[in-house]
């Protein structure tokens, strides 16, 4: 392997699947760096140098706080360079400014990041294993180009769509579904996540909420993004507690978004005595 698989620049998109659940695998250093940032010349090279060299024992992602400012924000770096350690998706140590060759060796020892004399290769042996969302996509699309009058397969394909992203063609599928498939559960349901995909679908990554809340709970931007994004991973009651929260704190959010976040939320839970608590609770703080 090349330096190139060990050091990649980190953006805010990507930043939850790149760096903090790869972090769950091997530790993570985040850079914060600019480039007209003297410091952070001097410290650059000397961090890719140690990626290459402990081949894979850390990976080292680069932020440009020019690029990336609502990023560097969220972790709140006030000067640069700024280095952060991820570990088991969290930051578990970090530094403001450049220290030495040395220095940077003693922070990695400290915190067990050990040098490997080769990556392991597990994953193509558990590749076959997992399914694909862009490969279940292609075969669709091959199902319905040899049985082009066969709707169930264009009810798969949306949903399988839902999974890689592919939002503006499932909802024409949907759209184009005929009625004894329209009301079917999946395609409701499908309809309900395409509202609400559509509501995060340039949001910070649900890690990157979380802290922003922590770090201010009157956020309730973050709270109703967060909120939406535990829906959607089917994690209800902790969506619904976020949506309640905005609620408690700023009823007149742009123009009621809570409750009618709430009540869009109800309409798509299926567990019917987690809604009857909550509206019972939302209840309580309108009325």
């Amino acid at each position: 392997m090349t330096t190139d698989n060990f050091v990649f620049d980190a953006a805010l998109a990507s930043f939850e699947q790149d760096v903090i659940l790869k972090s769950k695998e091997v530790p993570v250093l985040v850079d914060f760096w600019a480039e007209w940032c003297g410091p952070c010349k001097a410290l650059g090279p000397i961090l890719e140098k140690l990626a290459s060299e402990f081949n894979g024992g850390f990976l080292l992602a680069k932020v440009d706080v020019d690029k990336e400012q609502q990023l560097a924000g969220y972790f709140q770096v006030k000067s640069i360079p700024t280095v952060m350690l991820l570990k088991d998706g969290q930051i578990v140590d970090g530094f403001p400014g450049a220290l030495p060759e040395n220095q940077l060796r003693e922070f990695l020892k400290h915190h067990g990041v050990e040098a490997r004399e080769a990556l392991p290769e597990p994953a193509e042996e558990m590749a076959p294993k997992a399914i694909d969302p862009e490969l279940e996509v292609a075969n669709l699309r091959a199902a319905i180009h040899a049985e082009p009058d066969k709707d169930e397969l264009k009810l798969d394909l949306m949903l399988a769509l839902l999974k890689t992203g592919g939002f503006a063609e499932a909802e024409k599928i949907l759209d184009s579904l005929p009625a004894n498939l329209a009301i079917d559960d999946r395609a409701i349901k499908a309809k309900a996540r395409l509202g609400f995909a559509a509501i995060v679908k340039d949001a910070p990554p649900a890690s990157i909420l979380e802290q922003a809340i922590a770090s201010d709970p009157g956020d309730c931007r973050a709270r109703h993004y967060l909120g939406v994004r535990y829906l959607l991973e089917d994690k209800s009651e902790a969506g619904l507690e976020q949506f309640l929260e905005m609620l408690k704190r700023d009823k007149g959010f742009e123009d009621g978004l809570p409750r009618k976040t709430l009540i869009d939320a109800f309409r798509i839970i299926e567990d019917g005595d987690l809604v009857g608590q909550y509206r019972r609770k939302m209840a309580s703080l309108l009325f």
